[in-house]
């Protein structure tokens, strides 16, 4: 038996686990829902592992791989259990949970000591429990910290206990629902909706880790970005001609900014017209394009979902739409009709795969101009100059696509997935249009399972410290909900122009975001990075430079996504969940987070007004990141400089750096570094591949892992067997390890060669030069004077 079906009071029930660790229940009146899902593919949802069934009385257990249930018959109630049997979420479901008028409400409890994480980019605290939120798409223009809802809808959360245990809950439906976890009933889970059907995944996890990589096996994982994504991107709405563009890029060129992309706001259309180009301020799109990437640039043009109501004028885009009658139409037939950017515009309808197809073939004129991505915002979708700042509920949908059956419906039940649809149309265009070329797709509203399709951020923010700190929150609660690719607009998009001292916390942070976007709106003042003294523009410049000798590291994170769902961002209970236990604020997770899984950023609990803090560690034996110094206790006290932000350094990590370049395009010269912090579980992961093309998928990539082995004697570095055809860029390896006291330099030899060695004092760190080796060992005997690292705390 693969699924259990069950009927009671006119209400059928059924539980099936369509992979090892979860569980999937269904429950409709009078029927099951239909089995589709714009979140979960087929593939995914069909997948049922056998069910063992035993009945006890008027309850029945099912299990299967490290899961289970148990069912009321009386009631339909059905808890979860763990792979051992243990209650994990009670009294969810059940009969009483349907209304007879439609909509459902679940309601089960929550216990003392979880803390709930997810749903996106939910404002408010970081923790969400005690807090209430509604799934539904809006425009939130200067949107604050009780703002909700906000741009998307991620009806995903994970619940973890101080122990350091997960579960995670998926809920998949696209109507207007509420979580409520505790706000009105203490210690009471209560999830709601407006319509639709009951349809949710529990994963057991017990991991944190785990758990995500569950959700990731049910709504995917983000496609490997190209690698000039996590470049830094300079914005504003809008640079409005050719020639200013050109002097953007020759500025940062100038300066010595590294930066590898430019975006283009609505400005350069015709009439704010997507799919044109106003020839008066932007003659040759095309030359623009090539004589960006000459300088190492790309080129990122807006594309909103709006369609400029304009018959028998000439525009293509309206022209081709209705020619096949492409467009949301309002219940009598004729087509809806929404004031937006070009005045009255029509809406594409992407619930129909011939309306995704005909959308992204209109990008081809850009794709052959060497326009290099695409961003589509306002499609939660926003309307001007009404009051719910969207289009009409009763406003038809004609569904023709995946395994939906082809029907009629309202625009209640596909508000929530327009923008991530929006997404997936131009992401599918430009991988057909470029079939060996990695779309990059920026969207502003999405639902879950959107990261297959588009990285995204955080919308309309305000230049203020609060936002600078609720927007790291944002962002490390998007990573554990599927969104690993995300940024904020460094800097703040709307209210006052930022400080310096702002704007240069903001870029110091931003330098250790998956996406580094600086983007501010119309009408402010100027907020590139070189604006302001020099100091702070040297600041500014200093750690932009430092992401891209880190892009080794970062680029290897970004693939770890792309294969499993972990964040590049994380809070620092993801890869210590037992920080739970031991101290306040989250043990750090709500001030500091992690990037991959070896470098801690830990900025002050209070940017506005820094005072000395204390930083505690999951351990002891971390590095300072910036000094190399190993550092004995785990509780460090820091006292603030403009000029740094605290950064520490798992010990057991060998982190990957390059040689400063100042784009993505340029190939570094010289030899890869391994940064080598000596400590328990010592390892580190080499990636590269070419960053642009689909050939790693064909096996043209680079990965190697290196381990080292500690003891009192010395280092060994064994770098395990290479995989993969990629050639790499780099001559040699550079071996810096840092924690070194001993002033002279350390004995080393490969295969009995001996090899140049010195000490690097500033780092705190002996260098080792090395050739570049497919596999092999490294031995390091480094001599009186050396102190092997204390062992961290597990």
């Amino acid at each position: 038996m693969d699924r259990i079906v069950l009927s009671r009071g006119g209400v059928v029930l059924e539980v099936s686990a369509p992979a090892s660790g979860i569980v999937r229940i269904r429950m409709g009146r009078g029927k099951l829902p239909e089995d589709a899902s714009w979140a979960v593919p087929a593939a995914a949802r069909r997948a049922r592992l056998p069910l063992k069934v035993t009945r006890n009385g008027e309850a029945v257990q099912v299990s299967s791989e490290n899961i289970g249930a148990r069912i009321d018959l009386r009631t339909l109630r059905t808890d979860v259990l763990d792979g051992g049997g243990k209650l994990l979420l009670a009294d969810l479901a059940g009969r009483a949970a349907l209304s007879p008028q439609g909509g459902f409400r679940m309601r089960g409890r929550l216990s003392s000591d979880d803390h709930i994480f997810g749903l996106g980019d939910k404002t408010g605290t970081f923790d969400r429990k005690g807090g209430a939120y509604t799934m539904w798409n809006s425009d939130t223009y200067k949107f604050t910290q009780a703002t909700d809802p906000l741009y998307k809808t991620i009806p995903f959360f994970m619940t973890v206990s101080d122990r350091g245990q997960a579960y995670g809950l998926f809920l998949d439906n696209t109507w207007r629902t509420t979580f409520d976890f505790g706000k009105a009933e203490r210690g009471v889970l209560s999830i709601s909706g407006e319509g639709g059907p009951v349809d949710y995944y529990v994963m057991a996890g017990p991991a944190p880790k785990e758990v995500l990589q569950q959700y990731a096996h049910l709504t995917g994982t983000a496609p490997l970005m190209p690698q000039w994504a996590l470049g830094f991107q300079q914005s504003k709405w809008s640079y409005k001609s050719d020639s200013e563009v050109r002097a953007i890029a020759q500025r940062l060129r100038s300066e010595r900014i590294p930066s590898d992309v430019i975006y283009m706001d609505i400005d350069y259309q015709d009439r704010s017209r997507p799919f044109t180009v106003n020839r008066a301020a932007f003659p040759d799109l095309r030359q623009l394009a090539t004589d960006l990437r000459g300088q190492g640039m790309r080129l990122v043009l807006i594309t909103d979902p709006h369609i400029a109501n304009a018959p028998g004028q000439g525009y293509a885009a309206y022209d081709s739409g209705a020619a096949q009658d492409l467009f949301l139409k309002l219940p009598g037939g004729q087509y809806y009709s929404g004031d937006v950017w070009p005045g009255a515009a029509v809406f594409p309808d992407f619930s129909r795969v011939q309306a995704r197809r005909w959308w992204g073939d209109l990008y081809s004129g850009f794709v052959r101009d060497g326009v290099a991505g695409f961003w589509n915002d306002m499609n939660e979708p926003s309307i001007f100059n009404v009051p719910s700042k969207t289009m009409p509920l009763d406003v038809e949908h004609r569904i023709e696509s995946d395994d939906f059956a082809p029907r009629r419906t309202s625009h209640a039940e596909l508000h929530n997935v327009y923008g991530q649809l929006n997404s997936r149309a131009t992401y599918e265009g430009l991988a057909r249009l470029q079939p060996d070329t990695r779309p990059f797709v920026l969207t502003r509203a999405t639902y879950a399972g959107g990261q297959r399709y588009a990285a995204t951020w955080s919308g309309d923010n305000v230049s203020s410290w609060q936002h600078l700190k609720m927007g790291v929150q944002q962002l490390v609660n998007l990573g554990l909900s599927g969104f690993s690719y995300a940024g904020n607009d460094v800097g703040g998009y709307a209210g006052e122009r930022p400080s310096a001292e702002l704007l240069t916390r903001w870029f110091q942070l931003g330098a250790f975001m998956p996406l580094f976007r600086a983007h501010s709106e119309t009408g402010r003042p100027d907020q590139e990075p070189w604006v302001g003294d020099a100091a702070h523009v040297d600041i500014r410049r200093r750690f932009i430079s430092e992401r891209y000798r880190l892009m080794p590291y970062l680029y290897g994170a970004a693939e770890e996504n792309s294969r499993t769902g972990i964040p590049m961002l994380r809070p620092v209970f993801l890869n210590f969940p037992a920080v739970l236990a031991n101290g306040d604020r989250l043990g750090g997770s709500e001030d500091q987070f992690m990037v991959g899984g070896d470098l801690l950023v830990a900025p002050s609990p209070t940017l506005e007004s820094p005072g000395d803090y204390k930083v505690d560690l999951p351990g002891k034996g971390w590095y300072d990141y910036w000094s190399g110094q190993r550092l004995d206790s785990k509780s460090v006290t820091v006292t603030p400089d403009l000029a740094n932000i605290p950064v520490y350094v798992r010990p057991g990590a060998i982190i990957p750096k390059q040689p400063l370049v100042q784009s993505t395009a340029i190939v570094p010269e010289g030899r890869l570094e391994l940064h080598v912090y000596p400590g328990t579980d010592c390892h580190g992961d080499i990636y590269a591949d070419d960053g642009v093309t689909m050939a790693h998928q064909r096996g043209r990539f680079l990965r190697q892992r290196v381990r080292c082995e500690e003891s009192p004697s010395g280092l060994k570095l064994l770098f395990e067997t290479r995989e993969g055809s990629w050639q790499p860029w780099w001559s040699g390896v550079a071996l810096h390890v840092h924690g070194w006291e001993a002033e002279t330099p350390p004995q080393a030899h490969i295969d009995g060669t001996a090899l140049a060695a010195s000490v690097e004092r500033a780092q705190n760190a002996a260098v080792i030069l090395m050739p570049d080796i497919v596999s092999g060992e490294v031995v390091i005997n480094p001599g009186a004077g050396y102190r092997a690292s204390r062992k961290p705390m597990q």
